[in-house]
């Protein structure tokens, strides 16, 4: 399983996402895929992010039962914390 959600993107790229995965709302795509398939997705999000920010989370055999990766100009950042991805939150300027 695996989910996207997209915030401020081109057209061009929630276009390409609907085409994979199923939108089930504005900016959230859903799909099972494999690992070969998510990743060729996550490369056509870090290719097209332009302005906008994506996080991609798919469920992984780890302690926390998934993990994900954050593209783009965000708030919010993974950081490792002892071998557990947790959410970082950066200051506003």
């Amino acid at each position: 399983m695996m989910i996207v959600v997209t915030s401020n993107v081109p057209p061009r790229l929630r276009g390409r996402l609907a085409v994979w995965l199923l939108e089930v709302r504005a900016g959230v795509y859903v799909g099972n895929y494999s690992a070969r398939t998510r990743e060729m997705i996550r490369e056509q999000v870090a290719g097209m992010i332009g302005e906008g920010d994506a996080v991609i989370a798919w469920a992984s055999p780890n302690d926390a039962g998934f993990d994900f990766e954050t593209f783009g100009e965000n708030r919010r950042a993974p950081v490792d914390f002892e071998g557990l991805k947790l959410v970082a939150f950066h200051p506003l300027e």
